[in-house]
This record gives C-alpha cells, structure tokens and sequence, in this order.
C-alpha cells in the first residue's frame, strides 16, 4: 500500500516539477529496522507560496486535504496534511525555505521502488531530522539507522546540528553526541 503510494506521490510531484525528499518513518525503514508508520511525509522543495501547486497535486492524486482552512493552517504549521481515501494512508507535505532544506533535497538519493524513482532523505538527514523531532521514538530510530549504517559524514550531521543549536538556542549536537556514545 505505501509503496504504491509512494511512487504515485513521486510520478505526480516530479511532473508539476517539484523537488521533493521523503523523510520521517518511511525513510527509517530504507535505513533503519523495520517497524510500524501510519503516515508518509514528504518535504518539499518550494515554500507556502507554492501551495496552489500542492493542491493541485493533491487534487489529481485524488488526495483529501484534512484541513478546512489548508491556506490558514500552513501558514503556521508548514504542513499541509492529506489522505488517500482508498487505503487511508496520511500524507504530510512539509513546505521548506531554509538553506538546510534546500541543501537536504540536493541531497535525496533515488531508490527504486517497483521500477520507479522515489527521493529519501540522505542517511545523514535522516539522522538530523530524527534528533530535532527529538521523541524517544526518533531516537530510537537514529540508534537503528547508525547501527545499521557504520558509513556516514558525522561532520555533516554534526556541522548542521551546531548550526540549529545556535539559532534555536537547542542542545541537539549534544543529543547526537549521547546517542553516538550509547551505541558505542
């Protein structure tokens, strides 16, 4: 069910010409173990300006937007959020604008589904979306990703996570930095 999704997700964003990474659970499972999501989040490469062009995506995947106000809500949220009514899977669209995101997307690699290109995450964004979602969950699953993965740009993922601590006032390379430890 998600893989076909997926891959209807992709067709229909690479058309309306829009870069885009999976993140989140779906991505944990190309890296990490196997385990349980209910949902697909996908950042975008364009910012709320470009939310027309969402919605005509969602639209013509016969997608529901869960929101009655979706223009009001992604202002604040960043996320328009979906559902394809035939396997009730939910969709995330993260909307993006930072230097990071856009350097991430540049980033994705193409994995093959079923014959057909979808765009993860690097391992290494993975691994920095994990530790700022920050729930025990996501560290569990950096824990997974790293242990399953040894080859990875700590610098990257250091570099970025410093980054965030200074302009969020966070202590996030600290987390990886323990987590880095406990798997040790």
């Amino acid at each position: 069910m998600f893989s076909k999704l997926l891959i209807r997700v992709a067709r229909e964003l690479k058309k309306a010409d829009i870069p885009y990474m999976v993140i989140g659970g779906q991505a944990v499972l190309l890296y990490g173990e196997p385990r349980l999501t209910k949902d697909i989040d996908i950042t975008l490469g364009i910012g709320i300006d470009g939310f027309e062009r969402i919605r005509n995506v969602a639209l013509n995947l016969n997608l529901h937007i869960l929101v009655k106000k979706p223009e009001m809500f992604i202002q604040t949220t960043m996320i328009l959020p979906v559902k394809d009514e035939k396997t009730g899977i939910r969709v995330d669209f993260i909307f993006s604008f930072t230097p990071y995101e856009k350097q991430a997307i540049e980033r994705a690699i193409d994995v093959k589904i079923r014959g057909s290109k979808v765009r993860f995450a690097s391992l290494e964004d993975v691994i920095i979306h994990k530790i700022i979602a920050g729930r025990v969950r996501d560290i569990e699953d950096v824990k997974s990703v790293l242990l399953k993965n040894p080859q990875y740009d700590v610098r990257y993922i250091k570099k970025w996570l410093k980054k965030f601590d200074d302009s969020l006032n966070e202590n996030f390379l600290k987390i990886f930095q323990q987590v880095l430890k406990e798997i040790k």
